[in-house]
């Protein structure tokens, strides 16, 4: 099993939990941006830049998963494509995207993308708070531990 990021957008309380992770279980930790992210120095943790571009660390991070590993990310048709090649994937708020509900979450996407195409604004996420960065890290310790690392 491997973690692997999309970095890009993932809030850095949430780097923090995935690292002290990573070497808790000796687990490789794969962030993957279009931008040097800073790393600690670990021989679990390490970085991938990725060309700029759309999708293309979606698609870097969709080519190189394997059936065990977890990804993490607020991307929901990057969950998607996880979830098909068999992966987990779970988003920054600790929410594991499932085969069960992530039809819901991308129909919901396409929802609100078309409302703001009519000109329709909404308030956005919340703000990311202590409860979420909590059930991020009760959900990775979970995830974890059911894969017997």
């Amino acid at each position: 099993m491997r973690l692997w990021v999309d970095a890009d957008a993932c809030p850095n309380v949430i780097k923090t939990i995935l690292f002290r992770a990573a070497e808790r279980v000796q687990i490789q930790c794969i962030l993957v941006a279009n931008q040097a992210i800073a790393i600690p120095p670990s021989k679990w943790i390490e970085r991938r830049v990725v060309s700029s571009g759309f999708d293309v660390a979606d698609d870097y991070i969709v080519d190189n998963i394997g059936p065990t590993d977890l990804v993490v990310t607020a991307d929901i048709p990057l969950a998607s494509e996880v979830i098909e090649k068999g992966a987990l994937a779970i988003n920054p708020r600790g929410e594991l995207y499932t085969k069960e509900n992530i039809k819901q979450r991308l129909g919901m996407r396409d929802f609100m993308e078309q409302m703001r195409a009519s000109g329709l604004q909404g308030d956005g996420p919340a703000t990311f708070n202590q409860q979420d960065r909590m059930a991020f890290a009760n959900t990775l310790d979970k995830l974890l531990a059911q894969r017997k690392i």
